[in-house]
């Protein structure tokens, strides 16, 4: 590390309106083992949803920092976690991403495990010659430090001293309340995703998906797309993408919460183009009108630190996977109600495709721009960036009247229009890193001390 304090590479000073991160918190090597030790493997991150595993035996493969995990619904519907290596000679066991098995066997030497991680077959057993020590070791497979779940969203950690989930998500499980709330009988994961890497760090993504700045610039064609096609030069009538004016005169805000997570926000200009809104009565009377008002909101959440959800044109679930300072591996989906009528289901994935898809009109101008931020890092890295100040005279400590209504209690709110496009919303997951950061890196020297 270039800095003694990881709190160096983020200057912090809300009182002089300055809030600052080195560039090489994206491209220092020392620093992305460090994240991984210390976030990606030191608190909670994000895994599946329950969806993904429905039936019993069902499995989903994941990761969490650089170990591979398997997630397991038994027989009698119990969700589990587990690495995924075998406990002979630590073979990686479940090769596929996901599936339904009974069974999960080695293909080196043949162990067997059941849904529920037990050991049912050491084979050839009976002519292994072991002695009774074999027999007093567990042979099950090995289970997550900690694993829980909340609304259907399956979380994990390596970090056995790690908090209670539902203190790490505080005031974030209002947020999700607001996703798994669409669904009057569930939620589900849209079957289809898009898989894909892009050559930059992780926190590109993570900024990326609370920056209404970037929409103007970065999305120009498809704003052009979305004009041709409202003046009737387009036979394309499966899609109601928004265009990115009709917001420039609507009410907007953005929250940071406590342990990293935060929330933008904006009034929708034609809530009749969103998928929900063929189930908004419904949605109204099970889950009150203030929910349902936010729910026709456009909000991009974060659950730091690998979650996230855009409800805009569509309600899309991402999550990041660090591979390399300089490459991320992400997982798109397009989630829904389980109970929506076909024709609100057909508009939500037409959607999803237009924008979000790997193939779609946003998704490929992201991540070309990610890298282009990756390069130009390393044009000049003796520098802090200064993408974090706009909006900061507007910024206040505290909820606003947005955030009392909706029942939740942010570190700092700020309101407006969205023309304001403010970045303060990045200023939570960057304390986030700090702390985590910090408290490992003291971790780490005082056991070299000792």
């Amino acid at each position: 590390m270039r800095f003694a304090d990881p709190a160096e590479y983020v200057i912090d000073d809300p009182e002089g309106g300055v809030f600052r991160v080195h560039r090489d918190v994206y491209t220092d090597r020392d620093l992305f083992e460090a994240e991984l030790r210390n976030i990606f493997e030191g608190t909670w991150v994000y895994l599946c949803h329950d969806s993904q595993v429905r039936q019993p035996f069902d499995f989903y493969r994941a990761r969490i920092g650089r170990r591979s995990v398997i997630v397991s619904r038994d027989e009698h519907g119990e969700v589990h976690g587990f690495f995924n290596t075998c406990r002979h000679r630590g073979a990686t066991l479940c090769q596929t991403e996901s599936g339904n098995t009974k069974y999960h066997v080695c293909n080196y030497h043949g162990w067997a495990y059941d849904a529920a991680g037990k050991n049912i077959n050491i084979k050839d057993k009976d002519k292994g010659c072991y002695r009774e020590a074999f027999d007093e070791q567990d042979h099950n497979l090995i289970p997550l430090p900690r694993f829980d779940s909340y609304r259907g969203f399956v979380f994990a950690s390596l970090n056995p001293d790690v908090p209670s989930l539902d203190d790490h998500l505080g005031d974030g499980k209002v947020l999700i309340d607001l996703v798994a709330d669409q669904g009057v009988d569930g939620m589900e994961v849209v079957p289809g995703r898009s898989d894909y890497t892009y050559n930059a760090n992780w926190k590109l993504q993570m900024d990326n998906g609370m920056d209404p700045y970037h929409l103007t610039s970065t999305h120009s064609t498809f704003m052009k797309v979305v004009q041709r096609r409202a003046g009737g030069e387009s036979a394309n009538d499966q899609v109601e993408s928004p265009d990115f004016r009709d917001r420039f005169a609507m009410k907007a805000g953005m929250y940071t919460l406590r342990n990293g997570h935060s929330m933008i926000w904006n009034d929708h200009p034609k809530p009749e183009q969103q998928p929900l809104w063929g189930m908004i009565d419904r949605v109204r009377e099970n889950a009150g009108e203030v929910k349902a008002k936010w729910m026709l909101r456009s909000r991009n959440i974060t659950i730091f630190p690998n979650l996230q959800f855009n409800d805009s044109s569509s309600l899309v679930l991402r999550s990041f996977i660090p591979l390399a300072p300089d490459k991320t591996e992400m997982k798109v989906y397009s989630f829904a109600p389980v109970d929506e009528p076909d024709e609100c289901r057909r508009r939500r994935v037409r959607q999803h495709e237009d924008f979000f898809n790997s193939s779609g009109m946003a998704t490929p101008d992201d991540t070309i721009v990610y890298a282009d931020c990756q390069e130009g890092y390393l044009s000049y890295p003796g520098d802090y960036l200064q993408s974090f100040e706009r909006g900061m005279a507007t910024l206040i400590e505290g909820p606003d009247e947005e955030a009392l209504e909706l029942g939740i209690d942010p570190v700092t709110s700020l309101s407006g229009n969205f023309l304001g496009q403010g970045e303060t919303a990045y200023h939570g997951p960057y304390r986030e890193w700090v702390r985590l950061m910090r408290a490992g890196h003291n971790r780490e020297k005082s056991m070299a001390a000792e």
